[in-house]
């Protein structure tokens, strides 16, 4: 963790920082947050991610303090107060003091700020995955609530997997904490387009339907996921990730796909 944190109104060491246990957020996990990085001291994507942050604290109703501009003033005063030139920032903001346990007053926001080794290569490691039926509540909303994943995180370990893919109706929908895509024999690549949280990332990439690529939002089975040629996970913190096992099926050649990996590029070429 870096040197300073923000809570409110207050810069104050990391150490010190502090909520009082009558949070909505301890109580009840009532709650949303927004992540983005900073490389070389700029951050990216970052009227993307207010733009989310915004939209989620309005669908839980949570009052932010500061406006837009008022925040990002706040957030380049804490990058500058760090010094940190790779970093991630998580900005929180919790459902705050109640007087019953349910009733929201005042929402806390909490900023800190992580120090990230950012690599310039292209990961082609991949990871493996197992299936569980779930569907998030609230799934287009980035809350702190991440319930299942963690309850899902020994079975994940006892079926040698990294991850977990959700799937409602036979329908696939994302992985905890990132989007999923496939990339058809025909080179369609797809993320499904209903109850999921629309990541920046994802974002990204349907922004680049129709050129040279041909990327597209619907619902997807699990029967397309298993006939795919290329599979692969987005988020913020891994960019793009491919995915090489599916419940011990084997995706393509088992590493990254000529696809993904051209996406990869691409979207490096977007931070610059």
């Amino acid at each position: 963790m870096s040197k300073y944190t923000v809570v409110n109104n207050d810069f104050v060491l990391a150490g010190e920082a502090s909520v009082l246990i009558t949070d909505l957020a301890v109580q009840r996990g009532y709650g949303i947050f927004d992540f983005f990085k900073i490389i070389n001291g700029q951050p990216i994507f970052l009227e993307d991610h207010l733009d989310r942050f915004y939209h989620s604290a309005g669908q839980l109703r949570l009052p932010v303090a500061y406006n837009r501009d008022e925040l990002k003033a706040v957030l380049f005063e804490l990058m500058k107060k760090n010094g940190v030139s790779d970093s991630g920032i998580r900005i929180t903001l919790t459902g705050g003091y109640s007087p019953d346990g349910y009733t929201v007053v005042k929402p806390n926001m909490i900023i800190t700020q992580q120090p990230l080794t950012i690599s310039k290569e292209i990961n082609t490691q991949g990871i493996k995955v197992i299936t569980h039926p779930h569907q998030r509540q609230m799934a287009h909303i980035k809350t702190i609530d991440y319930l299942m994943a963690i309850w899902l995180q020994p079975l994940i370990k006892e079926k040698g997997a990294d991850d977990v893919l959700y799937h409602n109706n036979g329908m696939v929908k994302e992985v905890p904490r990132a989007n999923f895509f496939i990339v058809t024999p025909n080179n369609e690549v797809l993320t499904s387009g209903t109850g999921v949280l629309k990541g920046i990332i994802r974002k990204q990439l349907l922004g680049l339907n129709g050129n040279g690529f041909n990327v597209q939002e619907r619902e997807i089975s699990l029967e397309e996921v298993m006939a795919c040629k290329e599979a692969f996970i987005t988020s913020s913190t891994k960019n793009i990730l491919p995915v090489t096992e599916i419940d011990g099926h084997v995706i393509g050649n088992g590493g990254a796909g000529e696809v993904s990996k051209a996406l990869s590029e691409k979207l490096t070429s977007l931070f610059n």
